[in-house]
């Protein structure tokens, strides 16, 4: 581990310039982003064929989808986001890029259910490095009133790279087969987490800028001191974990078109990452614009929006699962649902970098990334699995937008909180 760094606090004007440095860095870090989710999607991508070839269930490949890969994850990534508060965070994050990469190509090597959820037990120690430092940096880097719009730059790598993820196995797994897909990943992380080290990391600034860093212990006593203080941060988890379930859940989307839709592996996957790229993408700058529209509107203008985006996210949802394969409504359904599952990213987390105090911002987004994985993202894909198997895929997707409809309460609770515009 590197020597703690003292740095000087960096300005960064408040009348929403950005400078160059700030840009070049958002579109790396983005790119990092685009490939953690094209790794992270690997496993839903390829699920009919692993389901065929290694003899698994609908549940395990939700397994190896949710917990198995999110459970490490967020716990280390609770002390590494501790670690990006104290040390330098580029190399951080170059070496957990260099391990989920060599990870993923061991997944290539797999036999069995237990040969593939080892190494992704390590793929998420390696990708939890990522997040924490990375919305830090953009913390740094860019005015707070330009954050959600970054934020949903940074999150548009989980479209993207869930759309690459499912473009790159429909066109390598039916020519070299699934292994080849891990192989070849492994092989671009490494070149990445290289050319990483060629990147400057900005300068802190506010109350993280400087001074000394609190000690683990201090940290959880100022985690529990701040849920205590602001009801309206345990409703905006409550929320963002209910919006995560969706989310996960629609890891076996490809799954589901082939298995219930009718619809062969290659099509689906080919389909889903064209959608996924262009519906994606959009939605995530979309988002993130609407937030800030909504931040400069309203007071507590980024819960009020993600309250809006739950609501539109659990109706077309629902119509998309409940729609038949080929018909316009359906394609237009998937479209929107597709725009809608990750484009609440970026409100979310300028609301918890505005809620959160700015002295431990990458430990506390840490923590709130522990909370909605262990809440959302594990159990929804985890959950839907189980649901097909013993019933259908399709039930167990609508019953997923039946649980993104209930976070339009918590976050309607916070927006209407007298103190959810303070900040630390």
């Amino acid at each position: 581990m590197s020597e703690p760094v003292a740095t000087t606090p960096a300005t960064t004007p408040d009348d929403g310039r950005v400078s160059p440095q700030a840009w070049r860095l958002l579109l790396f870090l983005t790119a990092l982003n685009v490939l953690n989710f094209v790794d992270r999607m690997l496993i839903a991508a390829l699920g009919p064929l692993l389901i065929r070839d290694l003899g698994l269930s609908k549940a395990q490949i939700g397994l190896l989808a949710g917990f198995a890969f999110v459970f490490f994850y967020t716990f280390v990534g609770l002390f590494l986001g501790f670690a990006a508060d104290r040390w330098r965070r580029i190399p951080l994050v170059a070496a957990g890029v260099a391990l989920w990469s060599a990870m993923t190509a061991l997944c290539g090597f797999a036999r069995s259910f237990v040969q593939l959820a080892l190494p992704r037990v390590f793929v998420g120690v390696g990708e939890a490095t990522l997040s924490p430092s990375s919305l830090s940096m953009l913390g740094d880097a860019f005015p707070r009133r330009r954050l959600a719009m970054a934020s949903g730059v940074y999150y548009a790598g989980i479209p993207l790279g869930t759309a690459v993820g499912m473009i790159a196995s429909s066109w390598i797994a039916p020519r070299w087969g699934w292994r080849a897909c891990f192989f070849a990943l492994g092989i671009v992380g490494v070149v990445a987490a290289a050319l990483l080290l060629l990147v400057r990391e900005p300068a802190r600034r506010g109350a993280g800028a400087g001074g000394p860093r609190l000690t683990a212990r201090q940290f959880i006593a100022d985690v529990a001191r701040t849920l205590k203080q602001r009801r309206e941060l345990v409703l905006l988890l409550l929320g963002g974990s209910l919006l995560c379930y969706g989310a996960g859940a629609a890891l076996l989307i490809i799954t589901w078109l082939a298995t219930e839709r009718g619809i062969p592996f290659a099509r689906a996957a080919f389909t889903a990452g064209v959608i996924g790229i262009f519906a994606g993408f959009s939605g995530n700058l979309a988002g993130g614009a609407f937030g800030d529209w909504c931040a400069r509107k309203w007071t507590n203008g980024h819960l009020w929006s993600l309250a809006i985006l739950s609501a539109a996210f659990a109706a077309s949802g629902a119509l998309f699962y409940s729609m038949p394969a080929g018909t316009v409504p359906f394609y237009v359904f998937w479209f929107a649902t597709a725009a809608l599952t990750s484009g609440w990213f970026g409100p979310l987390f300028a609301a918890i970098q505005e809620l959160a105090p700015a002295h431990t911002r990458s430990t506390f987004i840490a923590f709130a990334l522990l909370v909605l994985n262990l809440l959302g993202v594990g159990p929804g894909p985890l959950i839907t699995g189980r649901l097909g198997d013993v019933r259908s895929l399709t039930f167990g997707l609508l019953t997923s937008a039946a649980v993104v409809a209930v976070a339009v309460v918590p976050f309607v609770l916070a927006a209407r909180a007298p103190t959810a515009a303070r900040t630390s």
